[in-house]
């Protein structure tokens, strides 16, 4: 009896262990089914940069899954992260890019939806040309009349927000509108769109330019000799298109690629039937790789024929490259490299010279014009003059995690401390004329044309960092030039980090006011979950009457009075938003390109999904609030 019982218990403890082995096996297939494929990719090839987006300088995983899977996929393929790209199987790229950015926001439906009637169909390209281009002229000063703008200062004190649009799969909103009469011409560059829109009222849709590359660089707004009105603009391919701004059609696209690294980012200008374009590259991000044979790229300045396209002179930045030496393992490191031009061009009537600034060496040797501006002649593009503000700077992004077989020697400063602030053609109080040229070191400089870009004064506050310092562009009212400043709030040894915006005398650049931005957390945590360190100015600041309009990585716009630094204005842009044309919409990160007025508007682009700072997606209009 007691056997059988035994049995008994046996067979049931059998029969519960084959009972648990099956339901393990089958949740084995379910989990395993849960597990994308490529998750196993990303966490192998992606997650160690892109789960630390700041240091790496990399979008975050959260900021992928906005985006659109081509974005991903020309990356990989063709764009920063072709090294990475490289070591992948056509299958592993499909996985990861399905992983990352399968989940699609939203459709273009709201295009149809939001076209004009047929009394608004029509671009006013005759009507007054408010903003041009990213530096509201060719000198760069940045800097807008009341009358420009249909704004006055004690209208800055008063604002509310009119309108918004939202644009789907955007993270960052890079690239400055133009407005031309009651036409706004609009780029959100992941959309590889640029749009035109009626703002006369409640905003409606006229045209719709479709590229089949990513678009990168604000636009500008100009005629060719024919009188025809245009838009140019720049791509991630280094090519420079140029649209019939009436109707969107395509006219030409040039390529000005002549590595693979190789991308437009400084908005390019139309003057005296041609146009001036810099070229900057991203080996930058991909040098530290020891599979990659680093470095060979270099920036570039080109004069195209704005007619035709064709390209009338080509400048590279540095010289050819060529071994150096062997790094250790019997693959050569080459160079000169890097000298990336991010800067929009300065032009010069009275001289014959445009202006640009160029930033670090990507591999030694560290080239005399890396980190320096340069003056090129306009007519045959030679360069004229160099001044070189930091020397040995040789920089790789992610020789912070590992030093490389490429990763640059012991001597290099290695500061990324670009010109990324394009130069400023300003004069002094006695009439001459001086340059102001902003770097990411923090420092001011302001250098004398007339004596091949000598020093005249040199104003400096931090330290500035890869990520510091000053960054897009600065802007100049005639006596006063103001510097943002963009140090990540983290002090560590040998950095104090100074955030905020200042205002020199352009005369000796004597400090005339400074607002120093602080931490503002409280209840913003989700929305900016790095905002106890993330919120300088990097945007290119925009002078409205006496009004200076700025923005911080944690989405606060703020103006401040010009003569006194008192702040007039402030406005919380992260957050959500009911916009006009029905697509959800999220502010973020004010950074880049983000400020434009006109027709009695102030126009702010909202959301900057890199470097860990807040993604976003939307246009904000505010007009004067009325009783």
């Amino acid at each position: 009896m007691l056997a059988k019982r035994s049995n008994i218990v046996w067979v049931r403890l059998k029969v519960n262990q084959l009972l648990i082995l099956s339901f393990l096996v089958l949740c084995s297939g379910v989990w395993g089914a849960e597990r994308h494929p490529g998750q196993r990719v990303y966490e192998t090839y992606c997650a160690a940069c892109h789960d630390n987006p700041e240091e790496a300088q990399a979008r975050s995983l959260n900021t992928l899954r906005r985006m659109i899977p081509a974005l991903v996929e020309h990356a990989l393929r063709d764009g920063r992260m072709s090294a990475q790209g490289s070591v992948l199987s056509d299958e592993q790229i499909r996985d990861v890019v399905n992983y990352v950015a399968g989940a699609v926001q939203g459709t273009d439906d709201w295009e149809l939806a939001l076209r004009c009637d047929a009394d608004r169909q029509e671009a006013d390209i005759h009507g007054e040309v408010y903003a041009s281009t990213f530096g509201l002229g060719h000198k760069n000063h940045r800097a807008m009349s009341a009358e420009q703008a249909g704004l006055k200062t004690t209208d800055l004190v008063n604002l509310e927000l009119a309108w918004s649009l939202g644009f789907p799969n955007v993270t960052m909103m890079r690239s400055q509108p133009v407005m031309v009469g009651d036409t706004l011409f609009v780029s959100p560059v992941e959309t590889q769109k640029v749009f035109a829109f009626d703002i006369s009222g409640t905003p409606c849709l006229q045209w719709t330019y479709q590229s089949d590359r990513v678009l990168r660089s604000s636009l500008t707004f100009g005629y060719l000799e024919n009188g025809q009105s245009v838009l140019t603009f720049g791509d991630t391919q280094a090519a420079v298109h140029m649209v019939d701004a009436a109707t969107g059609n395509l006219l030409w696209v040039t390529s000005l690629r002549r590595f693979p690294e190789s991308i437009i980012t400084g908005t390019p200008q139309i003057y005296d039937g041609r146009v001036f374009a810099s070229i900057s590259q991203f080996e930058i991000m991909l040098g530290a790789q020891p599979t990659h044979l680093c470095c060979k790229s270099r920036g570039a300045v080109a004069a195209l024929d704005a007619q035709s396209g064709e390209i009338i002179w080509f400048t590279p930045t540095l010289p050819d490259a060529r071994p150096q030496r062997d790094r250790g393992d019997g693959q050569m490191i080459w160079g000169p490299s890097g000298a990336p031009v991010w800067t929009s061009p300065a032009i010069d009537e009275k001289r014959g010279l445009l202006y640009v600034g160029t930033g670090e060496s990507t591999s030694e040797p560290a080239h005399h014009q890396t980190d320096a501006i340069l003056a090129i002649r306009l007519n045959d593009g030679e360069v004229v003059w160099s001044f070189q503000a930091t020397e040995q700077d040789i920089f790789l992004a992610g020789c912070w995690r590992s030093r490389s077989l490429n990763c640059p020697p012991e001597y290099s400063v290695e500061r990324d401390v670009d010109f990324g602030a394009s130069v400023i053609i300003a004069q002094r109080a006695d009439g001459s004329d001086i340059l102001l040229a902003g770097q990411k070191s923090s420092v001011v400089w302001g250098l004398d044309p007339e004596r091949e870009g000598q020093v005249v004064w040199r104003w400096s506050y931090g330290t500035g960092t890869a990520n510091g310092g000053i960054h897009w562009a600065m802007a100049y009212d005639g006596e006063t030039v103001f510097a943002p400043i963009n140090d990540p709030g983290r002090p560590r040894p040998g950095f104090q980090p100074v955030p905020g915006i200042y205002a020199l005398d352009v005369n000796n650049g004597a400090l005339r006011w400074g607002h120093t931005t602080e931490p503002e957390c409280d209840g913003r945590e989700e929305r900016a979950p790095r905002c106890s360190y993330l919120h300088g100015f990097s945007a290119a600041p925009l002078l409205v009457d006496r009004g200076v309009v700025t923005g911080s990585l944690d989405g606060m716009l703020r103006i401040f009075d010009a003569d006194t630094g008192d702040m007039l204005f402030k406005y919380d842009t992260n957050r959500a938003y009911a916009t006009a044309n029905g697509v959800t919409g999220h502010g973020g990160a004010i950074d880049s390109a983000a400020f434009v007025a006109g027709n009695g508007l102030l126009l702010v682009n909202s959301g900057y999904g890199m470097f860990g700072q807040p993604q976003g997606n939307v246009l904000l209009a505010f007009k004067v609030k009325r009783d």
